[in-house]
C-alpha cells in the first residue's frame, strides 16, 4: 500500500481510488499475507525481527511527536482571551482534573507497586517520574515561558501512565505488587489490559497517519481544492511501523524466546523500552516548553554583539 500510493498528489489519480476503495481485493491480499509467513524460512522471520525493533521504535518517537502536537493544539485552543470566558474557566477546570488525575496515579504507584523498601527499581521510576511532573509544571508557569498548566497537566498524565505500563511490563515475580493484587485474577487484568492497548495503538496510528502536516519541514505548501487531504504514503507507513510494534509487543521484544501465556509484553526489554519512551517523552515536552525562549535569548545576543560591533566601527 505504501509504494503504491506514495505518490499520490490529487484526488483524481487512480492512486486514490484504490486507497479508499478496492475493498474486495485488499481482503484477499490480506487472507494471503497472513498466509504467506508459514511458508518463510525461519531466518527471514529473524530478519523481518531486527527490522521490526527499530520500526517499532520509529513508531513511538512518530506517536510521541504526533501526542505533543496534540497537546499544543488543545492548549492553544482553551488559551483564554476576553471573548472566550467560559471557554477559560473549563480549561482550568481540566488542568486541574488532569494533575488530580496524575497525582492520584502517583500515589496508586506507590502503594501497589513500592511499598517495600526491596522495590527499590520501582521506587527509582515512580520517583524520577515525580520529578518530571514537577519539572515540567515549574517550566510552565515560568513567566518566559508562560504554557498555562492545561499542556503540562495532560502531558503529567501521559507520562505516569507511560510509568505504570512500564511497571506492569515487569516479570510478574519481580513486580513488588501488594498481596491483594498477587490473589486477583491478573490473567483477565492481562487481557483487559493489552485489550485497551490495541485500541490505543490503532487510534495512534489512524491518528498520526492522518496528521502528516506536523512532520512537514516546510509548512509555506500552498493547498489546492483537489489536493488529498492527508498523505497516503506516510499513513500506510505509519502502519506498517505500527504492525512492527504489535509484533514487538506479542514477542516481549524478544527474538530468542517465546512467549508465555498471560505474558504479553512482559519481559525486562518492554519494561525498559516503555521507561526510556517515558522520559523521552518528557524530554521532548520540556524542551518544547524552553525551545523559543533559548532561540529568543541568542537571537537577543547575536544582536546585541552586532551593535556592539557597530559602535565600535562608528567609533
Amino acid at each position: 500500500m505504501f509504494l503504491t500510493t506514495v505518490k499520490t498528489r490529487k484526488l483524481c489519480e487512480h492512486q486514490n481510488l484504490w486507497h479508499s476503495g478496492w475493498w474486495e481485493v485488499k481482503s484477499v491480499l490480506l487472507l494471503v499475507s497472513m498466509a504467506l509467513p508459514f511458508f518463510f524460512p525461519s531466518e527471514l522471520v529473524q530478519i523481518y525481527g531486527e527490522i521490526a525493533r527499530i520500526g517499532a521504535g520509529i513508531f513511538l518517537l512518530l506517536q510521541l511527536v504526533s501526542v505533543i502536537h496534540f497537546i499544543t493544539w488543545w492548549n492553544k485552543y482553551w488559551t483564554p482571551d476576553e471573548e472566550r470566558k467560559q471557554r477559560c474557566s473549563l480549561g482550568l477546570f481540566l488542568s486541574t482534573m488532569f494533575y488530580v488525575a496524575s497525582i492520584s496515579g502517583i500515589v496508586y504507584l506507590y502503594t501497589s507497586y513500592a511499598s517495600r523498601t526491596s522495590c527499590s527499581l520501582n521506587i527509582f521510576f515512580i520517583t524520577w517520574t515525580v520529578i518530571l511532573l514537577a519539572a515540567m509544571m515549574v517550566i510552565s508557569l515560568n513567566s518566559k515561558v508562560n504554557r498555562g498548566l492545561l499542556s503540562s497537566g495532560i502531558m503529567a498524565s501521559y507520562v505516569v501512565f507511560l510509568c505504570w505500563n512500564a511497571i506492569r511490563s515487569e516479570p510478574a515475580t519481580i513486580r513488588c505488587e501488594t498481596k491483594n493484587q498477587e490473589k486477583g485474577n491478573s490473567s483477565w487484568i492481562t487481557i483487559l489490559g493489552f485489550l485497551i492497548a490495541i485500541f490505543a495503538i490503532v487510534m495512534a496510528a489512524f491518528s498520526t497517519g492522518i496528521d502528516s502536516k506536523c512532520f512537514q519541514f516546510s509548512k509555506n505548501k500552498v493547498e489546492h481544492e483537489d489536493d488529498i487531504p492527508y498523505s497516503y504514503g506516510f499513513f500506510h507507513m505509519v502502519f506498517s511501523l505500527g504492525a512492527m510494534y504489535f509484533a514487538m509487543l506479542f514477542i516481549s521484544w524478544d527474538l530468542n524466546s517465546s512467549a508465555r501465556k498471560w505474558s504479553i509484553d512482559v519481559g525486562w526489554i518492554s519494561t525498559w523500552v516503555k521507561v526510556i519512551n517515558e522520559w523521552f517523552a518528557a524530554t521532548i515536552y520540556i524542551w518544547m516548553l524552553i525551545s523559543p525562549v533559548v532561540r529568543h535569548n541568542r537571537v537577543m545576543d547575536n544582536d546585541g554583539t552586532v551593535q556592539e560591533t557597530a559602535d565600535s566601527v562608528m567609533a
